[in-house]
C-alpha cells in the first residue's frame, strides 16, 4: 500500500465519521454559504500577477513537522501583503497538521482573496465542507478518483459555485479531466513515492489543454524555478514549505516576490 492508498483509506473513514456528526443541512446554515466567492481564474489573469499561491501546512508525510511556532492569521495575511494571488489551506489533520479551523480563519482575515481547500477530496459532501468553511475552490487529485468520481465532484462544486482545480501527476491522469475544470495543476512530487522533479511540469505541460489554467505545484524553491515554468506555460505556482520553513513566512514570501 502506498502513501496515497493510507491516506484514502483514512479518509473515507474520517467521512462518514463527519457525516454522522454534522448533516447537509447543517453544514448549509454557515454564514459562508452565502458569501460571494472569489475567483483565482480571475486572480492569475490579472495584470502584475505574481502567480504564486501560498500554502499554509504545518507538517508533511515526507518532511515531518514543517513549523509548528506560526498563527495562521498572521501568516496568510503575510502572504498576502507580500502580493500572492491566492492562498492554500490545508485541512487534513492526520496528515499536513491542517484543520477547518486554520481555513476559517485565513478566510475571515483575507476575505478578497482565492482560498483552495486543500485536502484529499473523495465525497461530495467534502464540497459542502469547503464552502461552508470558507473556501473558494477544491482540489481533486486525479490520482485518488476515478473519471466518474471526478466529474460528480465537479458537478457539485459548480452547483455550489467554487472553482475546481485538478492535480495530475501523469499522462494517464490528463485523460480524467472534464468540462467543468477550471485550473490544472502538475504535481512534481510522486505521491506514491514521493520524489520530486520539475521536469513533470514541463513534460506534461504540451499535453495540457490549452483553455484551462496551469499551475506548478511542489519542489519549487527559487526565483529561476518560476521563471522557468513560465516559460513553459504556467501562470500559478503552489508553494508551502519554502516559506513555511523560515521563521516569518510572511517576510519570506514577500522577499521571494520581490526578486521576481
Amino acid at each position: 500500500m502506498t502513501i496515497l492508498d493510507e491516506i484514502n483509506v483514512h479518509k473515507r473513514r474520517e467521512i462518514e465519521q463527519a457525516k454522522a456528526k454534522v448533516g447537509l443541512e447543517e453544514l448549509k446554515l454557515s454564514p459562508f454559504f452565502r458569501r460571494s466567492v472569489n475567483s483565482l481564474k480571475a486572480a492569475l489573469k490579472a495584470d502584475g500577477a505574481s502567480g504564486i499561491i501560498a500554502e499554509f501546512k504545518t507538517k508533511s508525510p515526507s518532511k515531518g513537522v514543517i513549523n509548528e511556532n506560526v498563527e495562521v492569521t498572521e501568516v496568510t495575511s503575510g502572504y498576502v501583503a507580500a502580493g500572492v494571488s491566492g492562498l492554500s489551506v490545508l485541512t487534513d489533520r492526520r496528515y499536513f497538521g491542517g484543520s477547518f479551523e486554520n481555513l476559517a480563519k485565513a478566510r475571515f482575515v483575507n476575505p478578497g482573496t482565492p482560498i483552495l481547500r486543500k485536502d484529499f477530496m473523495l465525497d461530495p459532501y467534502q464540497v459542502y465542507e469547503a464552502k461552508a468553511h470558507g473556501a473558494d475552490l477544491i482540489l481533486l487529485i486525479a490520482a485518488s478518483l476515478s473519471k466518474d468520481e471526478m466529474l460528480r465532484l465537479s458537478e457539485t462544486a459548480k452547483e455550489l459555485g467554487l472553482e475546481i482545480l485538478v492535480e495530475v501527476h501523469t499522462e494517464e491522469e490528463i485523460e480524467k479531466l472534464n468540462s467543468l475544470v477550471d485550473l490544472v495543476g502538475v504535481n512534481n512530487r510522486n505521491l506514491k513515492t514521493f520524489e520530486v522533479d520539475l521536469e513533470t511540469s514541463v513534460r506534461l505541460s504540451k499535453l495540457l489543454p490549452d483553455d484551462l489554467i496551469k499551475i506548478s505545484e511542489s519542489g519549487l524553491s527559487s526565483v529561476d524555478n518560476i521563471h522557468y515554468l513560465r516559460k513553459a506555460g504556467f501562470e500559478g505556482f503552489l508553494m508551502g514549505e519554502n516559506f513555511m520553513k523560515t521563521e516569518d513566512p510572511g517576510r519570506a514570501c514577500a522577499d521571494f516576490i520581490h526578486s521576481l
